[in-house]
């Protein structure tokens, strides 16, 4: 099965090409158009802490520290998922004890 052509995928997507730096290497993506500017704050977030991660860590190599800083992200990723979790289950119990005390 063939694939459509980028253009089509484009016009029936909604989806734009964008040209994006990361770690001195340039990347062209397909994004929809509507997530250009969080994706562009996201890869200059990410190219940052990667440049921060150089000066601490000199020697390396370019794909150590883009393998470091995607760690960095999951690990704060997992977490907020975790505190998400968690927050759902505190409010489960509150409701629990509310209904538990009865009304005032």
């Amino acid at each position: 099965m063939d694939k459509p052509p980028i253009s089509e995928l484009r016009d029936s997507d909604g989806l734009i090409p964008i040209n994006v730096w990361l770690a001195g290497r340039s990347y062209r993506i397909l994004i929809p158009a509507a997530e250009e500017m969080a994706v562009r704050r996201s890869v200059k977030d990410a190219d940052q802490k990667i440049a921060e991660l150089r000066q601490h860590y000199g020697g390396k190599d370019d794909q150590d520290f883009v393998a470091m800083c995607l760690l960095m992200y999951a690990t704060a990723e997992a977490g907020n998922t975790v505190n998400a979790i968690n927050e759902e289950i505190l409010e489960s119990m509150i409701r629990k004890i509310d209904k538990a005390l009865g009304p005032d």
